[in-house]
């Protein structure tokens, strides 16, 4: 086995930070945003995350998601188990995304599928754009659409 030598301790601090920050300060994930539509998609990788630690929390305009990576347990049946390397992070992961206007949150919805997690933020009925008649002198009326922002 091939040891690097590292001048400037790098594996030590990400080892310290991984061991000592993960229990203390929740980590963030990557997460890519969209509209399609008429709702707002999110989506957060997640890879090897139990399902039954997400948590996934709409309210007074903020998406809070939370999950958890567990450190797998060493000393499984009669061989003892020791990392030789361990660059995953473990622990809690946890986002909070601050919502507009006009949105329906309660009908958010939240799918976790290889790895991903989608949470579907539908737009409110009254927040989508309607079409205007603008009436003019002669009282005829004339359909302009008012495509909102």
């Amino acid at each position: 086995m091939t040891v690097a030598f590292d001048p400037l301790f790098r594996d030590l601090n990400r080892l310290a930070t991984e061991v000592f920050g993960s229990s203390r300060a929740p980590q963030a994930m990557p997460m890519d945003a969209f509209r399609s539509g008429d709702q707002y998609v999110v989506q957060f990788d997640l890879p090897g995350i139990d399902p039954e630690s997400l948590e996934v929390r709409a309210e007074n305009n903020t998406l809070s998601v939370r999950a958890e990576r567990r450190v797998r347990p060493t000393g499984e049946g009669d061989a003892e188990t020791s990392y030789i390397s361990a660059e995953r992070p473990r622990g809690t992961f946890s986002r909070q995304l601050s919502l507009g206007e006009g949105l329906d949150l309660d009908n958010v919805s939240a799918d976790y599928t290889d790895g991903v997690l989608t949470v579907t933020l539908p737009v409110a009925e009254q927040a989508k754009p309607r079409q205007i008649k603008v009436g003019h002198g002669g009282g005829g009326h004339k359909v302009i659409e008012n495509s909102g922002p």
